[in-house]
């Protein structure tokens, strides 16, 4: 016994240690609005564009996303995800004395690409007669990566940030239609970088939650919504400024916040006897109310169109998103509270090292049920089109791919469908398609 006791404490620390591994691996993640991820690299909700606000299809899209959603998943389910994304960021500058140690150049960052972990778990209380679903993930909620070092000019240049979310998630079935539901993210922030000077790698905290509502119209439409909160982190003495002349600043610090979201969605699967699912988010991003970001952004919106089709051994799935191009066109003299040498030449090349342009992104994936039994294997695939912008004497081009993947352990009621194909489904509001993977029927 005490030989077992100590393999699974072993064991246990091993899969923190890889789960941590994967998790703070990334740096450029190539496929954010902004620096927000959303729900865009989850296993599922990857291949459809990120749309996940009414109709999740996988766990971690609940938990971070609409979390009234995470209701309607049953029994005990288990899901380890994965992403790769890989950006092409390029910058350029022309200025000769507009920045202390600046040259002009034209630079590729050399940063890598990102490998993301998600890790999710759920379970539902309905056997102990109680009508929610409890779950806890493990998020990469935001991140950004650009290193210009490769050319002397840009006086190495570069800024890394990536934050991470321990995120509790409730969902609770107050009638057969409507769900609501809350979570809370604690968060750690890692900065460094973004204005001329000498900075280091900062850690900081954050708190942020979320409250959504989600309501089955009837048995084929679903429509819901959230409201996300500000998140702010303080990176203590993360920067000492260098400037024209004399010498370097005191060490300062970097107010930064992740802005409020609100969003909303609508499912239909009338089409093609239940098995084609079109679904649509709508997502407003306030980087206005963001401190650091409101020097260089603007409000976003995004749309995210998802399909999903149901061949039975296979799901195929796709997606279309437009975001706005979120670019502040005229910029003042201070950022996170401070004014960096350069004023405006200096917010405008860090517009260059944070942009938020791309305005076009396509998606495919697939799912297989069962692939295991009581296993589902999901996969998808994308690109972030080219987009480039001018800020006065500096400018970015950016495109990336995306790829990732995930698996879901089922035990319990989650691991299939207990009824009749067509019969009426209290749980999700409409009629069982009679899947043998259903995870939400009863």
């Amino acid at each position: 016994m005490t030989a077992l006791m100590s393999t699974m404490k072993n064991g246990l620390v091993g899969l923190v240690f890889v789960c941590g591994l994967l998790l703070s691996s990334g740096h450029a993640f190539a496929q954010s609005y902004g620096v927000e991820l959303q729900n865009t690299l989850m296993p599922a909700s990857g291949g459809m564009g990120g749309v996940s606000v009414a109709d999740p299809q996988d766990l971690l899209s609940a938990i971070n996303g609409n979390p009234s959603t995470l209701g309607y998943f049953r029994g005990t389910q288990v899901t380890f995800g994965g992403a790769w994304a890989d950006p092409d960021y390029k910058v350029s500058h022309r200025g000769t004395d507009a920045l202390p140690g600046v040259k002009p150049f034209d630079v590729t960052s050399g940063t890598p690409g990102s490998a993301l972990g998600n890790i999710g778990i759920s379970q539902d209380f309905t056997a102990r007669g109680r009508s929610f679903t409890a779950g806890v993930a493990l998020i990469s909620t935001a991140g950004l990566g650009v290193d210009l070092a490769a050319d002397s000019n840009t006086n190495n240049a570069a800024v890394t940030l990536q934050v991470l979310h321990f995120q509790p998630s409730i969902g609770v079935r107050l009638t057969d239609r409507l769900y609501v539901g809350a979570n809370l993210g604690v968060g750690i922030g890692l900065f460094d970088g973004l204005f001329v000077g000498s900075s280091k790698a900062t850690p900081a905290y954050g708190l942020r939650g979320s409250v959504g509502v989600n309501y089955n119209v009837n048995e084929c439409t679903r429509i819901g919504g959230y409201y996300q909160t500000q998140e702010k982190f303080v990176f203590e003495d993360a920067i000492t400024l260098q400037p024209f002349t004399a010498g370097p600043s005191i060490p300062l610090d970097i107010e930064m916040d992740l802005p409020p979201n609100v969003a909303f969605g609508v499912s239909n699967n009338r089409l093609a006897n239940g098995r084609l699912l079109l679904a649509a988010d709508v997502i407003y991003k306030f980087w206005e109310d963001a401190s650091l970001f409101n020097a260089v952004y603007e409000n976003q919106l995004v749309i995210q169109l998802g399909a999903q089709y149901d061949a039975g051994r296979f799901k195929l799935r796709g997606g279309y998103v437009w975001a706005e191009e979120a670019m502040v066109d005229v910029v003042g003299d201070v950022i996170a509270g401070i004014t960096p040498p350069g004023a405006a030449n200096a917010i405008q090349f860090a517009q260059g090292l944070t942009s938020n342009i791309n305005q076009h992104r396509l998606t495919g994936g697939v799912g297989v049920p069962n692939v295991l039994p009581g296993i589902d294997l999901d996969m998808f695939c994308g690109t972030m089109l080219d987009a480039s912008a001018d800020y006065g004497l500096t400018s970015a081009n950016v495109s990336s791919y995306f790829l990732g993947g995930g698996l879901t352990w089922r035990f319990g009621r989650g691991s299939g469908c207990q009824l009749a194909p067509n019969e009426w489904c209290p749980a999700t509001g409409r009629n069982c398609r009679g899947c043998s993977s259903c995870s939400t029927c009863n």
